[in-house]
């Protein structure tokens, strides 16, 4: 058993990654100001315009670069982990001669820094949000669905999913399971776009995703004017320990895993469970959960 003090940071990026660079150090060093161990900011905090256009695919920028190189700055200054959503190079580039060569899309993807520097883990996110107006996939690479994002930290398992992963229960289920991930807590950075009924969405979601996998879970969301915010730190049995409302701003919390073995005893929905989550193929070959 043991605990971890994690803070959320809630905030609107902008098309400036040394600005935004800049915010996460803020964040980081407030979070260690008021006892955080981890760090965690919303989906594509290195860059963010309203429209997921070309100017996303020049902004990425490879694991090497600039931007995560300043969070493994930030995680050795501050002696805070980090997890971070950035745009992410990829190696798809055009190969129609009436047009130069270059990269067409970029991945979604989340950097767990340590406060050592040290790259922990990565993940690109799965699900493409394709609904509600967007069109992620015009620009994005979907990442592995074989991926298993789960680091290990002062004890505990993290593990990893974005925004709109939350829609697909097995993404959590995978990340929770102890044949699996065997995560302590889940930590979901977002960019929840506003919208009728999102927010009623966003926390209900996250809110059975804690409750069925009996897991702690932390959604970090982008404010408005784009996002929703409501960054909020669930219990394995839902209780929201810490939330926020749309204004910029840190909230912190403490996970207990006595407390996920509390709920176990009483609710042991994860080892009475008749159904295991698998990988299948899509027709094209490509596994999915």
């Amino acid at each position: 058993m043991g605990t971890l003090t994690i803070a959320a940071a809630q905030f609107a990026p902008v098309d400036d990654p040394v600005a935004n660079l800049e915010t996460v150090r803020t964040a980081a060093a407030d979070a260690a100001a008021r006892g955080a161990a981890l760090l965690v900011t919303p989906e594509y905090s290195s860059y963010f315009t309203a429209d997921i256009d070309d100017r996303f695919v020049a902004a990425a920028q490879p694991l090497d670069g600039p931007f995560v190189s300043g969070l493994q700055d930030i995680a050795r200054d501050t002696g805070v982990a980090l997890v971070v959503g950035i745009a992410e190079t990829t190696d798809v580039s055009t190969s129609d001669a009436a047009t130069p060569a270059g990269p067409t899309r970029f991945r979604n993807t989340l950097v767990a820094v340590l406060p050592t520097g040290e790259l922990a883990a990565t993940y690109r996110k799965v699900h493409l949000y394709d609904a509600f107006g967007s069109r992620e996939s015009d620009r994005i690479e979907s990442g592995d669905p074989e991926q298993l994002p789960v680091f290990e930290f002062a004890g505990l398992r993290i593990g990893l999913e974005t925004c709109y992963d939350l829609r697909f229960p097995e993404v959590t289920r995978r990340l929770a399971a102890p044949e699996h991930g065997a995560a302590d807590v889940v930590v979901l950075p977002a960019e929840w776009v506003r919208g009728p009924g999102k927010e009623h969405h966003w926390r209900t979601l996250l809110t059975a995703r804690a409750i069925e996998n009996t897991v702690w879970v932390v959604g970090v969301g982008q404010t408005p004017p784009i996002g929703i915010g409501a960054s909020v730190v669930l219990d394995p049995s839902g209780v929201a320990v810490a939330s926020a409302g749309s204004a910029p701003g840190t909230l912190v919390a403490t996970v207990d895993t006595a407390v996920t073995e509390a709920v176990r005893q009483v609710n042991p929905s994860l080892a009475l469970r008749r159904y295991d989550v698998a990988l299948r193929a899509r027709p094209g070959g490509t596994a999915r959960p």
